[in-house]
């Protein structure tokens, strides 16, 4: 689980990082990656659109997706504010294939 200080909760922040964040793609994910201003923690929000699959289905990968960026967090730069919007080929992925996709990603908006 991530720390609640950890977690991105704001629909106007959420907005703010898609829109001029920078954007990367793969195959189950998209993920966005703003610089904050306010300086603090990494921030982290999650996007599973009902395109995903049933509530179960979305919570799953929800969780996984968690989990998984849980661990990256080191790894971004501080006071950034990142989105991962899940695509609906995530409810079919494993949890290695959401891992690489996500690595992937990451290391193309962080450069």
């Amino acid at each position: 689980m991530l720390p609640a200080s950890r977690r991105l909760r704001e629909s106007e922040t959420f907005r703010a990082a898609v829109r001029r964040g920078r954007r990367a793609g793969a195959r189950t994910l998209v993920v966005h990656l703003a610089r904050d201003e306010e300086p603090g923690p990494t921030r982290v929000g999650f996007v599973v659109s009902k395109a995903v699959g049933t509530a179960v289905v979305r919570n799953h990968v929800k969780r996984r997706l968690r989990h998984l960026a849980r661990e990256r967090l080191d790894t971004l730069p501080g006071s950034a504010v990142l989105v991962v919007r899940a695509l609906p080929p995530a409810s079919e992925a494993s949890y290695a294939e959401l891992g690489s996709d996500l690595d992937r990603c990451l290391d193309r908006v962080a450069r």
